[in-house]
């Protein structure tokens, strides 16, 4: 009798991907795009004087790791933070994200369309394809990747063969990389009018994130000090992230605007999907609410002060 084989990794996503077959084709699609253009628009990323668009990109990247490290070294002598004041930090930077998806990202991507593409309609499509492309990548990446969330537990393939502080720090690099890939968008065109702005509000909302995250590693079960050395880690991915979208929305002249898009999408899904109901788990609802709008109001008022 022929002994049950322990299935692969391959396995496991093949048969991941017969059950979540639309999931599987938009996660497809949008990482072909995406490979797309990041190799159109190397060669005018490499060429670039500087400073370019990618050392702002990665400048920018940068600022967010940093926030994210001072963020998390409070964990050093913090066991935790009170549910009501967690939700409300996450509320806050929820709203800041939702902000910059809008001011800082889709409102300049549909001025950018509009103008190349001599059509206000037009011009919105191709902002509203890239969000799609957005969505469907992270969506994908969400359903592919084993990951786990504080209150809503493990989920994706193979997620039974990680250790709960792993599957955490795969969360934390889901929610990351849109920010990162964000900001390398924003900056894309050297435009310091809409890179400015949402570096700000993403590394300002990096530090509460920070400290989250750290806090959270430690009640999985990390010492003090691994908890804040992985914290810090994951802000890695926000410079790699940044020169990924640098690297997507250059080139092509509609690279940029759809880019724009994407990045929106990608942080939209992530605000909607992951940091809103986990404030909302604990009975902190209006909190969190209240968190969110004062976030939101913060980046406005960034916007139009450094833009």
């Amino acid at each position: 009798m022929e002994l049950d084989r322990d299935p692969g990794w391959m396995s496991l996503i093949r048969v991941h991907a017969q059950q979540h077959t639309m999931v599987a084709a938009g996660l497809v699609l949008s990482m072909l795009v995406t490979v797309a253009l990041i190799i159109q628009g190397v060669p005018r990323i490499v060429t670039a004087p500087w400073p370019s668009g990618l050392s702002l990109a990665l400048l920018g990247g940068a600022a967010g790791l940093l926030l994210t490290t001072l963020g998390a070294v409070p964990a050093l002598w913090m066991r935790g933070l009170p549910q009501r004041v967690e939700d409300t930090l996450l509320g806050f930077a929820a709203g800041m994200m939702l902000a910059a998806s809008a001011f800082s990202l889709l409102l300049p991507g549909i001025e950018a369309a509009e103008r190349l593409a001599g059509s206000a309609p037009l011009g919105a499509g191709i902002v509203v394809t890239g969000m799609a492309l957005g969505v469907m990548l992270m969506l994908g990446l969400d359903e592919f990747t084993p990951h786990e969330h504080d209150k809503a537990g493990p989920c994706g393939p193979g997620n039974q063969r990680c250790s709960r502080a792993w599957l955490f720090v795969f969360a934390i690099a889901l929610h990351n990389l849109p920010e990162g890939m964000a900001i390398g968008v924003s900056f894309s065109q050297g435009d310091m009018s809409v890179g400015l702005p949402l570096t700000a509000a993403i590394a300002l909302q990096d530090l509460p994130e920070g400290l989250a995250v750290a806090l959270t590693l430690r009640g999985a079960g990390l010492r003090a000090g691994t908890a804040v050395l992985v914290a810090m880690a994951s802000g890695v991915l926000e410079p790699l992230g940044a020169l990924l979208g640098a690297g997507l929305s250059s080139g092509w002249v509609f690279a940029y605007p759809i880019g724009l898009g994407l990045a929106a999408g990608a942080m939209l899904f992530v605000v909607s999907h992951e940091v809103i109901p986990e404030t909302h788990r604990n009975g902190h609802q209006k909190l969190a609410t209240l968190g969110l709008v004062v976030g939101f109001a913060l980046m406005m008022v960034l916007d139009t002060a450094l833009a």
